[in-house]
């Protein structure tokens, strides 16, 4: 048997590159049918051959991580894409896919697109950010400003674009590698969202690395996770929740809390504060719910 990558699962076959570099077709053997076995892109598999093109998955071999939204495995970085304008950035859901990210032991990359549309605005949210210690690359696909930051993060790494429709994915990977020429799309006049352009998860071989185009979503549920975990999930409020006066201070209404100081002193970003007591409430509210 030979082992390969899985790069794309569609119309029940799954598409194997192995270490030739040739890409074989497959069909699952029927015993993962029946133990209704999922078998997603990046991961490593076992295959027999049948024909110089086609196959049979005999095999799944362990997984280091999976994704839910979207449905990868193996993924140690995810490339997150914010749009600067058209569509607006939508802080909450940045935020949240942090905190998923980092409950999921994924890097986080967070990738600010459109910088030319905004440059002036941008530099504050930006450096809240970097400030926190994320990597961050200021890009736009249409001067060419961060793809030699973004080529750098890929070699070596199974990496995943996130972010909700409309913010670029599709237009940063064309940038990056033009023989893509993947479909991109329009933001809805109507609704200021993204249209949905990428039909299904496909790891593409680029520089040196495996990424992912994946569909875009709008919602993606935060990690379980209780109450007193939240906050070891926002970097910035771990550093200093150690001198709050209560060691189980959720540092929301309890009195001399050092998260809320260093709101107040602008020391933690505000829409970062308000963001995590959004997820508090979401939390409290599903422990309830058991």
């Amino acid at each position: 048997m030979l082992e390969g990558i899985v790069l794309k699962a569609y119309s029940g076959f799954y598409y194997v590159s192995i270490k030739t570099g040739q890409l074989v077709e497959c069909s699952l053997r029927g015993r993962f049918r029946k133990e209704k076995a999922k078998v997603l892109p990046g991961d490593y598999v076992k295959i027999s051959i049948i024909n110089d093109e086609q196959g049979v998955v005999e095999e799944l071999l362990p997984r280091e991580t999976e994704l839910l939204r979207p449905p990868i495995a193996n993924v140690d970085q995810a490339l997150v894409v914010v749009s600067l304008c058209d569509p607006v950035p939508d802080l909450v859901f940045l935020d949240r896919l942090v905190v998923y990210l980092e409950r999921t032991l994924v890097t986080p990359v967070i990738i600010f697109n459109k910088i030319d549309l905004a440059m002036d605005e941008a530099e504050e949210l930006i450096n809240i950010y970097r400030d926190i210690g994320y990597s961050v690359i200021s890009f736009s696909a249409k001067t060419g400003q961060g793809i030699e930051e973004l080529y750098s993060f890929l070699p070596n790494h199974i990496s995943v674009f996130a972010g909700p429709s409309g913010v670029g994915k599709s237009s940063i990977l064309n940038a990056l590698n033009p023989g893509l020429k993947l479909k991109t799309g329009d933001v809805s006049i109507k609704s200021r969202r993204g249209k949905h352009t990428t039909r299904y998860t496909e790891l593409l071989q680029l520089n040196q690395g495996l990424v992912a185009d994946t569909p875009g979503f709008s919602r993606i549920d935060l990690p379980e996770i209780t109450r007193e975990e939240l906050s070891s999930l926002f970097a910035e409020m771990e550093l200093v929740e150690e001198r709050c006066r209560f060691n189980t201070c959720l540092h929301r209404k309890e009195p001399d809390c050092a998260v809320k100081i260093a709101v107040q002193q602008k020391r933690i970003s505000a829409h970062r504060y308000q963001n995590y007591l959004r997820f508090l409430e979401e939390v409290i509210d599903l422990e309830r719910s058991f």
